[in-house]
């Protein structure tokens, strides 16, 4: 390993949208990942949301239809106007693993999950970090030296990655908000 990486990373994308198991080098990739939605999802519901920004054109449907359509874990679609759309996917089956990821063991992922986790970025840059992330018992004594730390710190923490920030995993739309303020505070005049 050349470096330790430090910068935030939306952790979701890297540790969770894997386990869709979608090939890589799909026409269309979401934009952004997120694990909640402001009034509506919670980090206990276990969704999974991937949001795209494309116009629904021909092609996009094609997408759609092809590849989250008929995917087992497809829950449902929002629209979010502006040609943002937003796919929920119901993340129960890894729930376990869905627990390690808010608290940031992802060393503790199953091994199963870690092996999606890994294939998916087999090729690339950032396989040689994901893997470290992984299993990361054989580099804490490199982590230690490239923060100039002792050893004993990094083997308490154990993990190399840092966890979530739930609010940058937490997607916020004024649309919801301004739903959820409707439903709390609408006044009715007929009655």
């Amino acid at each position: 390993m050349s470096s330790v990486y430090t910068d935030y990373f939306q952790k979701s994308k890297v540790f969770l949208y894997p386990l869709l198991q979608f090939k890589k080098g799909l026409s269309y990739v979401p934009r952004q990942t997120y694990i909640a939605m402001d009034h509506m999802y919670s980090f206990d519901d276990y969704r999974f949301l991937c949001e795209y920004h494309v116009k629904m054109s021909e092609k996009f449907k094609e997408f759609f239809n092809t590849h989250i359509k008929n995917h087992p874990r497809f829950d449902h679609h929002i629209d979010l106007g502006d040609d943002k759309h937003v796919f929920v996917f119901d993340f129960v089956t890894f729930k376990s693993d869905y627990k390690r990821f808010l608290v940031g063991k992802y060393s503790h992922f199953t091994l199963e999950s870690k092996l999606i986790i890994l294939d998916f970025f087999s090729e690339g840059k950032s396989s040689e970090y994901i893997e470290v992330f992984l299993s990361p018992d054989g580099y804490h004594a490199d982590y230690a030296d490239a923060l100039d730390v002792d050893i004993d710190i990094i083997e308490k923490v154990s993990e190399l990655c840092s966890v979530p920030d739930l609010d940058k995993e937490t997607l916020i739309n004024k649309n919801t908000q301004l739903l959820s303020l409707l439903e709390t505070c609408n006044v009715y005049l007929s009655k």
